[in-house]
């Protein structure tokens, strides 16, 4: 057995089988796929709610929805009804209205945000925005007077799954208003007549298990602004948390992250909104691509597939990893260390470096793992090699 495999994922009978789906099958009809599972995005919701709940934090969910827009799966974490949505633009909050979300169930945190953008936040006085420079609070107050608000904090420290997925650390980072600007924030809403109603702060994209740590810390220096404040009665700590990319990754434990949450927030009476996005939807996605060279090159076995940074940036761009597995296991095929290459005419597009697996030939089709966040939201046409499939299996009846 393999340290990724899960009863939902796993070898059957030497074949890569999803959700008890075949997925040779799936591959055979066209590749690049991109294949989700509706289930096990449900399946991370309620263990994450459920932490949350047995903690004793009174809280929201918002799902990011940067990190996949795939009409049927937002469709399916609708049907759950356990969560609103995290939007970042003006399209992401039309996407998610036109999908049957109310404008109460949408929260809108942006960056760089511009006039245009502002007319649309104001067309939807339901939609929460938390605003993440004074600039904002000051030109929504002018549309928008009386609206209450969330301010973005920059806590000045980060985690994620590198240093280019933290947000916040000793070199200022764009998110959000610093705490020394913190009171000016405050009066300029206050001049503006907007209430504020929600401290909202980030730390970062995929933190694992000791970095809720750094969570503690962000916390304990949110609370004295709110404890100087008492009338910001909710907490939005966010989205980030991780999901297990190699084997020595130690994921989140939930219990403890929630009991961190609680510690700082139920003795202050706070209401909590969290907006996971990988954690719910990266392990419930995976793409198929197919094997169509392999060649060494200069002592590297190189291995081309139908796919390429257009459609899958996470290693090029971020420097995750994922698992790479064959759908097809051959018994007693001999192990070998390859680069698989994607099909852009750029010197980064590689989509995995130095892994370790069964020996492959042309035809072969894989699986790439872990790669349901942040994978079809962030396509492009680069190179005009931008077609992908993609496939929801439904949950069963």
């Amino acid at each position: 057995s393999h340290w990724w495999e899960r009863p939902d994922l796993r070898y059957r009978d030497g074949r890569l089988v999803f959700d008890g789906k075949d997925l040779r099958g799936i591959a055979a009809e066209g590749t690049p796929a991109y294949v989700y599972r509706a289930g096990r995005v449900r399946e991370n919701l309620e263990r994450l709610s459920g932490a949350l709940a047995s903690a004793g934090v009174a809280h929201d969910l918002y799902y990011a929805l940067k990190a996949n827009r795939y009409p049927p799966l937002l469709r399916a974490i609708r049907a759950t009804g356990r969560c609103g949505i995290d939007a970042c633009s003006p399209a992401e909050v039309r996407h998610a209205l036109a999908h049957g979300f109310d404008e109460s169930q949408v929260s809108f945190t942006g960056h760089a945000v511009s006039e245009p953008d502002l007319d649309v936040l104001a067309a939807h006085p339901g939609v929460h925005v938390n605003c993440d420079a004074i600039s904002t609070i000051r030109r929504l107050g002018r549309r928008s007077p009386g609206r209450a608000i969330g301010i973005r904090l920059n806590p000045g420290v980060g985690a994620g799954y590198n240093d280019r997925l933290r947000y916040a650390g000793a070199k200022p980072t764009k998110f959000g208003v610093y705490p020394d600007r913190f009171e000016e924030a405050l009066a300029t809403a206050a001049e503006s007549g907007l209430a504020v109603d929600t401290l909202h702060f980030h730390v970062g994209s995929g933190y694992q298990g000791d970095a809720v740590d750094v969570l503690d810390q962000v916390l304990a220096g949110a609370g004295r602004l709110l404890d100087a404040h008492p009338g910001i009665r909710r907490l939005n700590v966010g989205g980030g948390i991780g999901v297990r990319m190699t084997e020595a990754d130690v994921p989140v434990d939930l219990a403890r992250w929630a009991a961190v949450i609680a510690r700082h927030v139920v003795p202050r009476g706070l209401r909590v909104a969290v907006e996971p996005g990988d954690y719910l939807v990266k392990d419930a996605g995976l793409l198929l691509v197919q094997v169509n060279t392999v060649e060494d090159k200069a002592g590297t076995r190189f291995v081309g597939v139908d796919a390429g940074l257009g459609i899958l940036n996470l290693w090029a761009y971020y420097g995750i990893p994922y698992v790479v597995a064959p759908l097809s296991a051959r018994p007693g095929a001999r192990r070998e260390r390859v680069t698989i290459s994607g099909n852009i005419n750029e010197a980064i597009d590689l989509l995995a470096e130095d892994v370790e697996l069964p020996a492959l030939e042309e035809g072969d089709f894989l699986a790439l793992i872990n790669v349901g966040g942040y994978g079809s939201a962030a396509a492009s046409n680069h190179c005009m090699r931008g077609e992908y499939r993609e496939i929801l299996l439904p949950e069963a009846r």
